[in-house]
């Protein structure tokens, strides 16, 4: 599922970089990119979320964490 989640985001979000840590229905997402910059933090975890809603929905996964950023913010 780590790779699944990984190829959704960098084919939806340009140029990402894009971490992710899953252990069991949880995963740990972790995504840069210069498309986050002046968006709200809601709107970066919604762009993440985005790519990952149907696996939400059908309980694949149960939590999921999101830091979305820039280069700057790191």
């Amino acid at each position: 599922m780590q790779e699944e989640i990984v190829r959704r985001v960098k084919d939806a979000i340009a140029g990402a970089t894009v971490n992710v840590a899953v252990e069991g229905n949880r995963a740990m997402i972790d995504v840069e990119s210069s498309v986050f910059a002046d968006l709200s933090r809601v709107k970066k975890q919604q762009l993440v979320y985005a790519c990952i809603e149907d696996l939400i929905a059908s309980g694949d996964l149960h939590a999921v964490t999101i830091k979305a950023g820039t280069s700057a913010d790191a």
